[in-house]
């Protein structure tokens, strides 16, 4: 099976760019008093020098090929053995080598480069046309040592462009995805805003008790839809755009905004109960919309993780340096290892294999209070769920 002359330059290429092969070849020849030294690429058909320290005009440059059949490094590749030859004509193995006598050194050192998966890549040899002290384990334990280090570099570099290009791949995939889920979400509005508003009129024209239950269902299903698509395009946005983008107004009335989605909720959902404490006597710098979008993510969670009758505590209150909202909840607490992923992406079914959602929610409100300047937290315990949001009261 012959070599591919492209796996060739690869492998040239990679010797080049292992910046110690430069000084391991110079060290070699300081070393033993040799002329040339070299790295070869050796395979079942080639002899090709990747690297080259040649002080005695051998004629060899990076690229350069031998006669396979002619070199001692064919039989190497073979047995995987060191060759070391202090002086040829006295050496009785290689006196009469054919490799000697056509290439006319009489000292020769040759060991081989083996890779972590036992492939046998090459040679780290060295020649001189006089007689040299090169059997010794100083001298041999050098080459193998270097041998090694050329071979670890290998193995290395071979690692991180595989880690490189899965990296690519899944970074294509990550932008291809969230592409996809801002296309989708701008082509769902429409529909949905056609449901929503089908909804309020049919809720205009008929009273009867049976239609309204059937709008209310509509209207609390198109409400949970507009979230979950707005929840798409920031995490498509945040991702694709650097983060979520906020447009922060001085002393923003964030009492205002908290009724606001208390209202809409309660009006899809009116026997939900809900306990508020709102004490906000202190100018905000905040973005009203962005406020309103994660107090409805956090107030939406408490009431489908809370049992049919049971009451919803939300306080919102500030001082002269913060202003604090909290909206907790009784329920079965969070495991910790659900704890650690949160306010990641796709984590919801870490916390509650049934409950259905993209699990964007919560890492969309952790992304707005951090664009704020602020942070959101969370404690749980066997009683209740609390959410925390803290934000600057002024910037």
């Amino acid at each position: 099976m012959q070599t591919n002359n492209n796996n060739i330059l690869a492998d040239i290429e990679s010797i080049g760019k292992i910046p110690a092969v430069a000084n391991i070849l110079e060290i070699v020849c300081n070393a033993t008093g040799m002329g040339f030294s070299a790295v070869a690429r050796v395979t079942s058909d080639k002899w090709v020098v990747c690297a080259v320290n040649d002080k005695i005009n051998f004629g060899l440059f990076p690229g350069g090929e031998l006669d396979l059949k002619t070199t001692i490094c064919n039989e190497i590749r073979q047995h995987h053995d060191p060759v070391i030859i202090d002086h040829v004509s006295e050496d009785e193995q290689f006196a009469n080598h054919h490799t000697s006598k056509m290439y006319g050194f009489q000292s020769y050192i040759s060991v081989p480069i083996v890779r972590k998966d036992g492939d046998f890549f090459g040679t780290l040899c060295a020649i001189d046309p006089k007689p040299a002290k090169l059997n010794n384990p100083t001298i041999i334990g050098m080459f193998k040592m270097f041998a090694d280090l050329i071979a670890f570099h290998l193995d290395t570099m071979d690692q991180l462009a595989a880690s490189e290009e899965l990296l690519k791949i899944e970074k294509e995939t990550a932008e291809v995805r969230e592409q996809f889920i801002a296309i989708l979400g701008h082509d769902l509005r429409n529909p949905l805003n056609a449901i929503s508003n089908s909804a309020q009129l049919l809720a205009r024209i008929n009273h009867e008790d049976r239609t309204q239950k059937l709008v209310n269902i509509i209207k609390d299903s198109s409400f949970r839809m507009n979230g979950l698509i707005e929840n798409m395009l920031d995490f498509a946005s945040g991702r694709l755009g650097g983060g979520i983008n906020i447009s922060p107004t001085p002393d923003e009335d964030l009492e205002k905004i908290l009724y606001q989605v208390i209202e809409e909720i309660h009006a899809i959902s009116p026997d939900k109960k809900m306990k508020l404490n709102f004490d906000i006597a202190h100018p905000i710098h905040a973005d009203g919309k962005r406020i309103a979008q994660l107090f409805s993510n956090l107030l939406g969670n408490a009431l489908a993780y809370s049992l049919e009758d049971s009451t919803i505590d939300i306080s919102a209150v500030t001082n002269e340096s913060q202003f604090t909202l909290c909206v907790a909840n009784p329920g079965k607490k969070i495991p910790e290892a659900a704890m650690e992923r949160l306010f990641q992406p796709f984590s919801r079914g870490e916390v509650e294999p049934n409950q259905k959602g993209l699990g964007l929610g919560l890492y969309i409100s952790s992304e707005i209070a951090k664009a704020h300047g602020g942070s959101l937290e969370v404690t749980s315990n066997e009683d209740n769920t609390c959410f925390t949001l803290i934000l600057p009261t002024l910037k």
